[in-house]
C-alpha cells in the first residue's frame, strides 16, 4: 500500500483563511469586496495577497520597478484599511496583506500553501492575450488544490 504524505485538510469546518489576490485592476477590487463577504459570513482570515513583479528587464531601462509596485503594494493597503474603517461596527472583519514576488500564478500558488489557504478568490483577467494563452484563474483551477471563485 503506498503511503501519502499528510496533507492539509481543508474544507471541513468551513473556510478559515480565504486568499484573495489583489493588484490595484478593478476586477481584483471587485475580487476582495467578495472575498471579504465570504470571510466575513465564515468568520474567516482574508488574507489580501498582492504578487509584485520581478521585471529585470523593465530595471535594466531604468525604469523605477520597486519603487512603483511598492506604491501599489501601499495603495491596496490604504484602500483596503480605509474600507474595513468605514464597516467597522456594522461588520467586523479579520484580514492581512501579504505581498510576495514573481509572477501572478507562482506567487498566489505560493501564497496559498505558505498561508493554507482553504479557497483563493481572484478577478477574472482584464487582459485579452490570456483568453489564449490561459489566465491565472484558469492556471489555478487546472492546479485543483483549493476551490477557486473567478470574480468577473
Amino acid at each position: 500500500m503506498e503511503k501519502h504524505p499528510q496533507r492539509f485538510e481543508r474544507g471541513t469546518d468551513g473556510p478559515k483563511v480565504i486568499l484573495v489576490g489583489a493588484d490595484g485592476s478593478e476586477s481584483s477590487m471587485r475580487a476582495v469586496a467578495y472575498a471579504a463577504g465570504l470571510a466575513r459570513r465564515q468568520n474567516a482570515l482574508l488574507a489580501v495577497v498582492y504578487v509584485q513583479p520581478v521585471m529585470a528587464a523593465g530595471a535594466a531601462f531604468g525604469a523605477p520597478v520597486a519603487a512603483t509596485t511598492r506604491e501599489i503594494a501601499d495603495e491596496l493597503v490604504a484602500e483596503i484599511r480605509e474600507a474595513t474603517e468605514r464597516l467597522k461596527g456594522i461588520f467586523e472583519l479579520r484580514w492581512e496583506f501579504r505581498t510576495f514576488h514573481g509572477d501572478p500564478y507562482n506567487g498566489l500558488v505560493k501564497a496559498a500553501d505558505e498561508l493554507k489557504a482553504d479557497a483563493v478568490v481572484v478577478g477574472a483577467s482584464e487582459q485579452a492575450g490570456h483568453r489564449i494563452v490561459g489566465s491565472v484563474a484558469v492556471r489555478l483551477v487546472k492546479v485543483g488544490r483549493w476551490p477557486v471563485t473567478v470574480v468577473p
